[in-house]
């Protein structure tokens, strides 16, 4: 997505024929309509020519529009409140199947997920986490949920995992603060992207820590600051995003590392087995 897009609009504006400038207009005050429509139904809307639109977003700098098409869906995830993001997809799907829908999109977010995942960089994510001295992970808002599964999954595993789950950038900090070289981060975040995971991250990488960043791409605020930078498709599902692809990728985290720590790992489950049969924990009589 381009940081400006709607100032590059704005820029460029003077030098556009006179039906680009009345589809740049458009563009620029419904940018989450336009951001669904074909170029044949955008043109048709703002009344000029489908090539018109293919010029106009070339003359932007994106191969084609569908390119252009994707950076103003990003601009719709990132930008929009809450109660408009509920709006538009619900324009997007109107009175169709609502079950079908949003199952169909989120197949298509796992698909797109795993040809695009970098594979190296989720291999040297798991050697990191089995070496490092203790790993941190973070997710707030609607991303903390998925850091809280994978928090508890590698407790599993592991001896070392601190799940940060402040709820203020000062408390955040305090827990955080011992963070070092040989130490993980891992930090999930997704539109709308919270401050306190990126100042989070920025804090991380000053500290010379590994951060494993789970966001939707490179444009995230958290990329930059990543050492594996694991990407998964997301979109809007009404007034929140589709997180299905995310928990994906935590799940062959998960995997991974237990299958890297077998041996250990099997141990310490036969132990909690114990345990959890020791003070009843499990409802058996349904078993």
């Amino acid at each position: 997505m381009r940081n400006n897009l709607l100032g590059d609009i704005a820029l460029k504006m003077p030098s556009l024929s006179k039906g680009q400038k009345i589809l740049a207009n458009y563009v620029t005050e419904h940018y989450d309509k336009a951001a669904y429509m074909t170029a044949a139904r955008l043109g048709e809307v703002v009344g000029v020519s489908e090539s018109t639109v293919v010029r106009f977003a070339i003359g932007l700098g994106f191969e084609g529009y569908p390119d252009l098409r994707r950076a103003l869906q990003e601009l719709v995830r990132t930008n929009l409140t809450s109660f408009r993001r509920m709006e538009v997809t619900d324009d997007r799907i109107g009175n169709g199947d609502v079950l079908a829908s949003v199952l169909s999109s989120d197949s298509d977010n796992i698909r797109k997920t795993l040809e695009e995942i970098d594979r190296t960089a989720f291999d040297t994510a798991i050697e990191r986490i089995t070496s490092a001295e203790k790993i941190y992970i973070m997710g707030v808002r609607s991303s903390a949920f998925i850091a809280s599964f994978l928090g508890y999954n590698l407790r599993m595993i592991f001896d070392n995992v601190k799940l940060v789950e402040s709820t203020s950038g000062s408390e955040m900090f305090e827990e955080i603060m011992n963070i070092g070289e040989n130490d993980v981060m891992i930090a999930i975040s997704f539109p709308r992207y919270s401050k306190r995971i990126i100042n989070a991250v920025n804090y991380a990488k000053r500290a010379g820590a590994n951060v494993i960043a789970i966001t939707d791409g490179e444009k995230s605020p958290i990329a930059s600051g990543a050492s594996q930078l694991l990407m998964a498709k997301s979109d809007m599902a009404s007034f929140v995003d589709s997180l299905v692809a995310p928990l994906s990728i935590v799940n062959a985290i998960i995997v991974a590392l237990a299958r890297k720590n077998r041996d250990e790992l099997a141990g310490r489950l036969r132990r909690l087995e114990e345990i959890w049969d020791e003070y009843d924990v499990y409802d058996k009589s349904h078993s």
